[in-house]
Parts: C-alpha cells; structure tokens; sequence
C-alpha cells in the first residue's frame, strides 16, 4: 500500500493544530480502515514535521496482515499494534489521554454480518472502549458516527441539519446502532466526547471495488470502461475529499467542546450521474455514462447531504479541496494521470 502524498499530508498539517499532542498518548480503534490509515498517516507526519514526541496504540484484528499490508505505518517506532477484537480486546497498561473510536465508520460491514453482529460490532465495541476510556484515565474522545442516524433525509431538506429530530428506523441496524452508541458517548460525564456525523467521502485508500459509486466510477474511468449506473441517476450525495476529512476529525478531536456533535461532509450536492459525468470529465474527456432508467418527473429524490453549519461556525471547518480536484487526486494516487 503506498502511502499518501506528501501534499496531501502537507495539506492536513496546515489546516490543523496539533499541538495538544505533544508527548502525548493516542488510542485508535478501527485503525486500519479507510479512516484509520489516513488518520495514521497524518499522525506520523504531524508526529515527524512538528516533533510531536507522540505515541499512539492501534487495535487490529490482525497486526500482521496490517504490518504486511502498510508497514511504512506498522513499522513506525510512535505506533504500537494492539491485537484484538474491539468488543473484547485487552486493555493497555499504558495511560492514553486521547482516543478516537473509528471503528465500523462506513456502513461497509453491513454486507458481511448478520444484524446481530453489526450491533454488537457497534453498540458492544463503544461499550468497551468507554470502559478502556475510563480505565486509562482519558482526557478526551472523538466518536466517528454517521449521517445514517438521520434515517431518510426529507424531501425539504436539501442539506440537513444536526438539529434534524428524525432518526434511523430500527430496521436500519447501522444508523440505529450509531445513535446508541452515540448516547454511549455522551453520557459519560468524566470524558470530553464529541460526535463526528460523517456522511461521504473519496481519496487514496477508499475501495475502488466495493459499495461506493464515486470508488466504482473512479476504477471504471482509469480503465477506460464506460460508467454505468442502473438506475436513473438522481440520488443525491456529496463527497468530501480525504485530506479534508482529516483536518476535520483531528480539530474535532482536540478542539471541539465536550458533548458536541457535527455533521462532517461536503455541502456540494451533485446527483449520482452528476457525479458520474464530473469523474469522467476530470478523468477521461469523452467517456461515455450509460444511466439505465428515466427519472420520472415529480418522482421522490433520495438525499444523502450534511449542512456543516456549525462546523463552519464554531470550528471554521469548511471544503477545502473541490470534487474534481478530490477525483483527480484519488486516480493519481492509483497510478492514473489523464492523457
């Protein structure tokens, strides 16, 4: 696995402060996903750009499929591998003064596991990293939940709000679970948590091969293959590139005040054949996206974007690196350059 740019890191360490880190001990759950190696990443590169004298405890499943899978992070003296589920894993000895509790954070899990799984993955996990939380001593928390807790984003409502009320049916086991956990967090009163809503993202790392279109679109515009959505192109996302993600996620993690909660994602709302037609534009001029269905006129859209008000407001948090940038970027990183 190739590590990420050196702009991209560069781009992260000055957009963020990370100064609160210094000789300080981090504990990362989900570690090893697509959040987790760019939070990784970043970390190492704060860590060695600003002398941070940093440490931070990593829990995998399995330390050494990851050691073989990105040692350039394994290998780093500042990161130590834990090995353990996150419902039950040994805790460190070692006091950890921030966590960040990353695991499950794309809904990717859902495909793979019974609905039992999945919440005990969820709602079991938090548990016990908040039992870990207070065991270790913990000054401060960052939980990485969803906009899946929403449920069905209103047809009114073009970017929604964290003050929205609706929430994830029970059915939905993933956005359902998110909210528990959530609750988890907040309730305890001795840690200062803060709540990530995240909603959807690109950049190096993302798979290009599993449920995300804008992956999906990106693989099939590098190939050469023509995009092809099966149905009629009007559901609605935003996408936030990766290296943004993480200067929001790392600000919300040093700075954000106790019990606070923040939608994280881009407001630049595009339809998937939107979406479709940007990538293959930035990627291969003149591709051609095949769109299966006709969108019947007057038909409900469905919606999947953040309003990051508050984010804006209260951390100055904002989009900094637009959608075609954020496509060209990813294909890069994959070896691809346009003609």
């Amino acid at each position: 696995m190739k590590p990420v740019s050196a702009a991209d890191l560069d781009h992260i360490l000055t957009h963020t402060d990370f100064s609160s880190l210094r000789n300080a001990r981090l504990f990362i759950t989900g570690g090893t996903g697509f959040f987790g190696c760019w939070l990784l990443e970043s970390f190492l590169h704060a860590n060695r750009a600003l002398n941070l004298n940093a440490q931070a405890t990593v829990l995998t499943r399995n330390p050494a499929a990851f050691a073989q899978k990105a040692p350039h992070l394994a290998n780093d003296a500042a990161i130590t591998l834990l090995a353990g589920d996150v419902k039950s894993y040994a805790f460190p000895a070692a006091h950890h003064e921030f966590i960040i509790h990353a695991a499950t954070d794309s809904g990717g899990q859902q495909a793979n596991s019974t609905p039992d799984e999945l919440r005990a993955a969820i709602v079991d996990g938090t548990r016990h990293t908040l039992q870990f939380a207070a065991a270790t001593g913990a000054r401060r928390l960052l939980y990485t939940s969803s906009g899946a807790v929403y449920g069905p984003q209103p047809q009114a409502i073009t970017h929604i709000p964290e003050s929205y009320t609706g929430r994830a049916p029970a059915d939905n086991i993933y956005g359902s679970a998110k909210i528990e956990s959530e609750n988890l967090c907040l309730a305890q009163a001795q840690l200062e948590s803060s709540i990530a809503r995240c909603f959807a993202f690109t950049g190096p790392h993302l798979p290009l091969d599993a449920h995300f279109a804008i992956g999906n679109f990106i693989r099939d515009a590098m190939a050469g293959t023509p995009l092809h959505i099966k149905g009629d192109g009007t559901p609605r996302r935003s996408y936030l590139y990766a290296g943004d993600l993480m200067v929001w996620l790392w600000t919300m993690l040093l700075r954000a005040p106790a019990g606070s909660i923040y939608n994280v994602g881009s407001e630049e709302s595009v339809s998937i054949a939107e979406l479709a037609a940007v990538t293959a534009n930035t990627l291969r001029p003149g591709l051609h996206v095949q769109i299966d269905q006709k969108a019947v006129p007057g038909s409900p859209i469905a919606q999947y974007v953040p309003s990051t008000e508050r984010a804006r407001e209260e951390l100055d948090l904002r989009t900094l690196i637009p959608l075609g940038e954020a496509i060209r970027r990813t294909a890069a990183w994959h070896g691809y350059t346009p003609a």
